[in-house]
């Protein structure tokens, strides 16, 4: 269903409020570059630190701009299950093709209760959801066994899978078949990701290498993992420099080297050291950014 280079898009921000304009410049650049699909309000695109309000016009001015041009996925978790009804069922309303629904962070139920949270989303719209399986930052790990049991309902059709453990794919195809929609939520681990069974990323770095990404995907899914290396090897030193400090400060920056959006992030995240923006510039020279 979906497949390919999905950037995590950042929020752009002018002076402390959204700018929209930037966001809609954004959107036609990534067509251009040939992104697949855009996921916005996601962590990386500081969904933490949205007002409601603003969480829902980001997700309406995405789905508008994208013009059913590339689908959207938008981002609709949270650790109080009626919260997350409210934001999946704003993003139907709107006219998002998917949800992006994370395990919910620091409540830190068992197993049963993520089968309980996500057949409640499942059951209040008739949106696909695709489950975001992150424990370094929600403490809580979703099991294969217990996404098996979740993707047979029939709106449960994927995963944004950020573990890092690729024995994850071949797992979660027994559990949840071949045709269960596997993308990556880490960029570096893309590559091999993709070998085991996974059709795309979710990807910070998209955000200022669309064209890179979305041509290393495209080579992994023709099976071409020769040309996918000759991509990983250019792009390897970007993903992790990006990531030295909070990934969506660093990706903002390397945008705003681009001329793409400011650096401007909120607090608690700061700007970054000038040693971590040295390490960008020069991954970005090394990807032939600039």
């Amino acid at each position: 269903m979906f497949k390919g280079s999905f950037p995590a898009l950042v929020t752009p921000f002018k002076n402390g409020e959204l700018d929209l304009e930037t966001l809609k410049k954004l959107i036609e650049w990534h067509i251009g570059e040939g992104t697949n699909g855009f996921v916005p309000v996601g962590t990386t695109g500081e969904s933490p630190t949205l007002t409601h309000r603003e969480h829902e016009t980001v997700v309406e001015e995405v789905v508008k701009a994208a013009a059913g041009r590339v689908p959207v996925i938008a981002g609709a978790g949270s650790n109080n299950t009626l919260e997350g009804i409210r934001l999946i069922q704003h993003a139907e309303k709107v006219g998002a093709d998917a949800a992006l629904v994370v395990t919910p962070y620091y409540n830190k139920p068992t197993q049963r209760g993520l089968i309980a949270h996500y057949t409640a989303l499942h059951d209040c719209c008739e949106l696909p959801i695709i489950i975001y399986n992150i424990p370094g930052r929600s403490v809580i790990d979703m099991t294969p066994e217990t996404m098996g049991e979740l993707a047979k309902l029939p709106r449960i059709v994927g995963v944004k899978d950020a573990t890092g453990d690729l024995n994850r794919v071949s797992q979660q195809r027994r559990t949840c078949g071949p045709d269960f929609c596997q993308m990556s939520g880490e960029d570096g681990t893309a590559l091999g990701f993709n070998a085991h069974g996974g059709v795309g990323c979710i990807s910070v770095t998209a955000n200022v290498a669309p064209r890179l990404c979305a041509e290393f995907q495209a080579a992994t899914l023709a099976g071409d993992y020769a040309k996918a290396l000759d991509y990983q090897d250019k792009l390897m030193p970007l993903h992790e420099a990006i990531f030295v400090e909070p990934g969506l400060v660093g990706v903002k920056y390397a945008m705003s080297k681009l001329d793409l959006c400011s650096e401007e992030v909120r607090l608690p995240l700061t700007g970054l050291l000038d040693s971590t923006k040295a390490q960008i510039d020069a991954a970005m020279k090394h990807a032939g950014l600039i």
